[in-house]
């Protein structure tokens, strides 16, 4: 008997389960001849879990910061630095004989390389950045200063302080707190350019009482390495956290709320610096901010910074006390110049500078009759005055050079300091001459005051910028 295909059984009460068919052409047609699809299996849905909450991250402070607390770092130190020579005058003068113009000379060389490398500075910080320049500047200032200590003829003063820290310490000067404020800061400029002055300030404060204890007790030699040692330690926060620009931490300038534009390339910072300077030579306000500046100079680091010290020693007050008497004007310049900063971005800088010269030529005047061999109202009231007022004039001077000039304005607030730097070095020199043909110092006191009063009449004469060129 012949057997046939097995078909499996379309009975209703075979229930079994039918598995799906998983060829296509298996499946039967739709009625316009294309086959079905197969069902889509369904995916379970699974319970979402709830996310655990986040927790605020604390706000952290704006980078600009930090570059600002390494930028005022650095220019503490180098105001220590700067005025050390003022403290070893009489051992040097004692030890090898040299007159106190021979070394106010070597101070002169140094405050005219400080002031004639400012501009360069500025520029060479546009090219090859902050954090190189800074750094390179910082050993030039240990090289120099440790170098001291072999010296045996006045040349070499002049060579390691005068021309060695000079450069170095020029690197470094105010157009590098201009250079700082002016990348990373939109909002609060003026405030953060008195701060970075301050630091100047705050230098002396530091350093002067211990550096006058350290030639006092062990010698100069102690004091000179020890600013060859903190300056290398100063170089090492420059090479760990300045940044060159917001941009390359991916942040915009502290208070903007656009993108500055990209810097152009200026070409060689040589040609930049020259290149700017004779167009700002071609204008009435750089004359005026010059020669005023120049005045600062001669009245600040020039003869008070450089010749206080030796002056009240002839009073017979002890150099420590001397040293102390000038640091204590660094306390009170602190103040003086963050309310200048403040002030500057409120009211008219002009004014301001005439207001802080026509103060601090009356209080010159009146010094040579308060020196003592101790401590006394009088010459304490003239130190706080004084103080307050010793580089109140930046934060004017750096806004009236952003008015006028622009972009521009760190390189030529560079060789506005320059001017500055000139005046005090002819006046470190002079009132070092002065001294050894008078006897005494009351003739630069006086002509340091009336000094000011042309610095007065200078700034009388200055008229606001027509358009405030973009900064």
């Amino acid at each position: 008997m012949a057997i046939g295909p097995l078909v499996p059984s379309m009975h209703p009460a075979d229930t079994g389960p039918v598995s799906a068919p998983t060829d296509l052409t298996d499946l039967p047609d739709e009625p316009n001849g294309q086959p079905q699809q197969p069902p889509q299996p369904q995916q379970p849905q699974q319970a979402q879990k709830p996310q655990p909450a986040r927790k605020p991250q604390p706000r952290r402070p704006h980078y600009a910061w930090v570059v600002a607390g390494v930028a005022l770092l650095v220019l503490v130190g180098a105001a220590g630095f700067r005025s050390t020579p003022g403290l070893m005058m009489e051992s040097l003068h004692h030890e090898f004989g040299w007159s106190h113009g021979l070394i106010s000379s070597a101070v002169s060389v140094n405050l005219a390389l400080y002031g004639l490398t400012a501009p360069f500075a500025a520029a060479l910080m546009d090219r090859f950045g902050m954090r190189l320049v800074v750094t390179n500047a910082l050993l030039m200032i240990a090289a120099g200063s440790g170098l001291t200590v072999f010296m045996t003829a006045g040349w070499q003063l002049v060579l390691c302080w005068g021309v060695l820290v000079g450069l170095g310490s020029g690197s470094m000067a105010g157009a590098f707190a201009t250079t700082v404020s002016g990348r990373w800061f939109s909002a609060r400029q003026g405030l953060v350019t008195g701060v970075l002055t301050a630091g100047g300030a705050a230098g002396n404060l530091v350093f002067l009482p211990l550096l006058a204890w350290l030639v006092e007790q062990h010698g100069w030699r102690s004091a000179a390495v020890v600013v060859s040692l903190c300056a290398t330690v100063v170089a090492v926060p420059v090479l760990l956290l300045m940044r060159e620009h917001p941009a390359d931490v991916g942040l915009l300038p502290y208070g903007a709320q656009t993108a500055p534009p990209p810097p152009a390339d200026s070409g060689a910072a040589l040609t930049r610096a020259l290149r700017v300077l004779a167009v700002a030579v071609r204008t009435r306000p750089f004359w005026l901010l010059a020669t005023t500046f120049a005045i600062c100079g001669a009245t600040t680091a020039g003869l008070v910074g450089t010749h206080f010290v030796p002056a009240a020693h002839d009073h017979g007050m002890p150099a420590t006390t001397a040293a102390g008497l000038l640091s204590l004007v660094g306390v009170f310049d602190v103040v003086g110049t963050i309310a200048s900063g403040w002030f500057t971005d409120r009211f008219d800088s002009r004014w301001l500078l005439v207001t802080y010269y026509g103060l601090r030529g009356a209080s010159l005047l009146l010094l040579p009759g308060l020196f003592a061999g101790s401590l006394h109202p009088g010459i304490l009231a003239f130190v706080i005055f004084y103080g307050l007022d010793w580089v109140a004039t930046v934060p004017p001077t750096i806004a009236l050079c952003r008015q006028w000039f622009g972009a521009d304005a760190p390189v030529v607030f560079g060789w506005v300091l320059a001017c500055h730097q000139i005046g005090a070095a002819l006046v470190a020199y002079a009132a070092g001459v002065a001294r050894d043909h008078l006897g005494d110092y009351d003739a630069a006191w006086y002509a340091a005051g009336g000094l000011c009063a042309v610095a007065v009449l200078l700034c009388l004469g200055l008229r606001p910028a027509r358009t405030a060129a973009p900064a």
